[in-house]
């Protein structure tokens, strides 16, 4: 019971990270696998791997939460032509995930095995940083001021830019945001552009994780629905407030904050671990 209650706490943790980090474009992977080197959940290895990628599942259901009306081609307050215009947006947001669905699929364990480390998550941070203060130091006007005036083309451009949020520290809003700007989307449509594109892929993120597990495991115990779905919900409500921050803030500002926040902590990040392996070391 004592090491449930103290999984339940760091699940809060967890929750509160995932739900913050996810939309900022400053990696919610990469924070997560740095929170996991310091708040442990008690459960083994394979459960704690999946739990850190569907505790993410709370963090989409925000979205949908804040977006239902917009994504929802069947509401019956929407005339025709905007219940289409929704079915165009999606077929967009489809088109956005091919890349991402198809690399993930093919490449996800080589990927999860290779790069999930501190050293390619401070090189990751410290590297978009610097790429988010040179883009937002071009200070073109944008071309693309509404997801309507997105082609597919674009969409399957985005897309690809989401695959390269596959490696731990680079940021899947991050790098979706990044690369709607660099073709000319507003800093807004980038956002909600980059929050529809997490639907499906971390909804099929989190599917593949769970059949994976269950197909080598079996099912969960009862303390570990009770740590997940702690997770999930603090995520979720952490999200709320997160992504309406998110697009209150670009209004008014851009995004190189995030990008002197992310080079910082990729710095601190490189000075903890070095110091740490030279007294293992020493």
């Amino acid at each position: 019971m004592q090491l449930l209650f103290l999984d339940i706490l760091n699940a809060i943790v967890f929750g509160v990270v995932q739900g913050i980090t996810e939309w900022l474009p400053i990696s919610s992977t990469g924070h997560m696998i740095l929170l996991d080197q310091f708040l442990a959940l008690t459960s083994d290895r394979a459960f704690r791997d999946l739990f850190l990628v569907v505790i993410q599942f709370g963090s989409i259901l925000a979205v949908v939460t804040l977006y239902f009306h917009k994504l929802n081609p069947f509401s019956p307050k929407k005339t025709p032509s905007q219940k289409r215009g929704t079915w165009t947006m999606w077929f967009k947001v489809l088109a956005g995930c091919v890349p991402a669905a198809v690399i993930g699929l093919l490449f996800d364990d080589l990927i999860m095995s290779k790069t999930y480390n501190w050293y390619v998550v401070a090189a990751m941070l410290i590297i978009y940083g610097i790429l988010f203060i040179i883009i937002e130091n071009r200070n073109k006007a944008p071309k693309i001021k509404t997801i309507d005036e997105m082609s597919y083309k674009m969409a399957a451009l985005i897309g690809i830019f989401q695959v390269l949020a596959m490696i731990p520290g680079t940021s899947r809003s991050g790098a979706t945001i990044l690369g709607a700007v660099l073709i000319g989307a507003s800093r807004n449509v980038a956002a909600e552009f980059s929050f529809f594109l997490a639907v499906p892929v971390m909804l099929g993120a989190s599917a593949l994780e769970i059949l994976k597990y269950f197909m080598e495991y079996g099912m969960f115990s009862g303390g570990q629905w009770i740590t997940l779905l702690t997770g999930m919900v603090t995520a979720y409500i952490v999200s709320i407030f997160a992504i309406k921050f998110l697009m209150d803030y670009i209004r008014k500002h851009d995004f190189k904050v995030f990008g002197y926040y992310r080079i910082i902590l990729g710095v601190i990040v490189i000075l903890y671990f070095a110091l740490s392996h030279a007294q293992i070391v020493g």
